[in-house]
């Protein structure tokens, strides 16, 4: 593709932005010895919440954390380092549509976990997985990122 250098600059940009906001969370749970998703997971409402609710109590939630926490690290690294990103964006906006599944936000939803907003359908976690998605289809790894050299190796997951 041909981008302006504007238009790479802008998408390299929010490429980066997006990978920090994703590994700082990841390390921000990795390096709290405290923390697990078990009570987000059971302040869950919608459609899927007897999912979630349940799984927070179930013997799976030691690996959910793990994958939570690296999940997260990984993804956001592999945004920043423009390495793998096309995979890291669709693993980001899986990780995201399931913190959506968790928690809606519908008219009159209360949940015990404090929100940081007042949203109608659209909160942070939809407008960053659109922002993977145009992360996706503008590949900017490819020009300035470890893709760049990745692909030479492995076109095919690049």
């Amino acid at each position: 593709m041909n981008y302006s250098t504007k238009q790479l600059s802008a998408l390299v940009i929010i490429r980066v932005l997006v990978g920090w906001h994703f590994a700082y969370e990841g390390l921000a749970k990795i390096f709290n010895p405290n923390w697990s998703a078990a009570m987000y997971l059971r302040d869950s409402q919608g459609f899927f919440s007897r999912f979630f609710i349940n799984l927070a109590d179930s013997s799976a939630m030691p690996v959910v954390d793990l994958i939570n926490e690296w999940g997260l690290l990984l993804i956001g690294l592999g945004l920043m380092c423009g390495a793998f990103s096309r995979i890291a964006s669709v693993c980001g906006i899986l990780i995201l549509a399931l913190y959506s599944l968790s928690h809606p936000f519908f008219i009159g939803v209360q949940y015990v976990m404090p929100v940081d907003g007042n949203y109608l359908w659209i909160d942070r976690n939809i407008i960053e997985m659109a922002t993977l998605l145009v992360i996706f289809i503008f590949p900017t790894s490819q020009i300035i990122g470890l893709d760049r050299f990745i692909i030479k190796y492995v076109p095919k997951l690049v």
